[in-house]
């Protein structure tokens, strides 16, 4: 499912026209996108977490040559599904 198709869900759900359904979701977004660059968790409960973790520098290898790369560190989103979704899944 992409972007267009979640939207013209939520609208048949919520009875939202597709403009409302597509500012509630890009509203979502952004708000969650916020709270993370802030190092903030954001938990739906039943759905899932939202958190940022910190990747360490490590070494690597270039698979197409073969040299050795440092890989630098950096931030990551992380996302660990809730109880209710794993059910629902499985």
């Amino acid at each position: 499912m992409n972007k267009a198709e979640l939207i013209a869900a939520i609208a048949a759900q919520t009875e939202l026209t597709k403009v409302d359904a597509k500012k509630a979701l890009d509203a979502f977004i952004n708000v969650a996108s916020e709270s993370l660059k802030k190092g903030e968790r954001l938990t739906l409960v039943g759905f899932g977490s939202f958190s940022v973790n910190e990747r360490n520098a490590r070494n690597g290898r270039n698979p197409r040559t073969g040299s050795k790369i440092n890989i630098a560190a950096k931030k990551v989103v992380r996302f660990k599904a809730g109880a209710e979704l794993n059910d629902m899944v499985n």
